[in-house]
């Protein structure tokens, strides 16, 4: 191993431990989390679909495995419906289910945010005094 390669695995190490992401490839059903910024917000916005090429972009978790024979599945942004389907690899899934029941990953649960309650939380009739 030369030097360069030593390098490039010194830094593919680092990007892997700072941001895992799941083994998938074109043809498997994904739900990514990517953070939106609107005006002086921010949220996560959840995105499902298959995968057509890869792309290194938001949270990736893997929710069913496809069997194709190609690695860019663009001919498929122009089909509709039954015609879009690809067959699931029951295979993949399996270990798929296996592995994700391994690393035990808990699914992203909302949080409820707590109001600070006050004394005086109750509505005044109209025209009242408050």
């Amino acid at each position: 191993m030369n030097i360069l390669d030593a390098l490039g695995q010194a830094q593919m190490d680092k990007v892997t431990a700072e941001r895992p992401v799941p083994r998938f490839e074109p043809g498997d059903t994904l739900r990514v989390h990517v953070k939106v910024q609107e005006g002086n917000r921010e949220r996560i916005q959840v995105y499902e679909g298959q995968c057509i090429a890869r792309k290194n972009a938001g949270e990736i978790e893997v929710v069913r495995k496809g069997v194709v024979r190609r690695a860019k599945l663009y001919y498929l942004r122009d089909l509709r419906g039954k015609a879009s389907r690809i067959a699931e690899d029951v295979e993949a899934q399996r270990e798929l289910i296996a592995e994700q029941a391994e690393q035990k990953t808990p699914r992203r649960e909302k949080l409820k945010k707590e109001k600070p309650r006050e004394d005086r939380n109750i509505r005044a009739a109209k025209g009242g005094k408050k």
